[in-house]
């Protein structure tokens, strides 16, 4: 989940970090997910292993998008249980679901929510995605002059 806190700090998103368990924790669990958006918090990120519950119950609670993050754990069955426990949700309690493991993606996916009415942010995202494109650019320069 470091990868998704470096992104926010890169593109100037403030967040906070916790540790909540849906199972071990839920009544910390049950304030944290009713009272988040009255603290001013924009989007949650969650990030679960094994039978992953935390991000829909996070999204069963809350107003805010949620993002899950599955995470190969080490009861998890090569992170496949923690995939699809976040990815098929009922209706009505939708979860973005990026990549196993995939909190860096998390980390932009916020940004890109919060760059919806933050136009600070915004541009730090175009920047980014041209920063992107430019390494794309340089990498096929270099492989086009390796090969002529």
């Amino acid at each position: 989940m470091e990868a998704a806190a470096q992104m926010l700090e890169a593109f100037g998103v403030g967040y906070e970090l916790d540790i909540v368990s849906a199972h071990r924790t839920p009544q910390k669990l049950f304030e944290f997910s009713k009272n988040a958006h009255t603290r001013g918090i924009e989007v949650i990120i969650a990030g679960a292993g094994g039978a992953a519950h935390l991000p829909g119950m996070i999204a069963s609670l809350s107003p805010l998008p949620v993002i899950g993050v599955p995470v190969k754990s080490s009861n998890s069955i090569d992170g496949w249980d923690s995939v699809l426990s976040i990815l098929q949700m009922p209706g009505g309690v939708p979860v973005a679901t990026v990549a196993l493991n995939g909190a860096k993606n998390a980390g932009i996916l916020a940004a890109q929510i919060v760059s919806a009415s933050d136009t600070k942010v915004r541009e730090e995202i175009i920047a980014y995605k041209m920063m992107l494109a430019e390494q794309v650019e340089e990498k096929s320069e270099r492989v086009r002059r390796e090969e002529g």
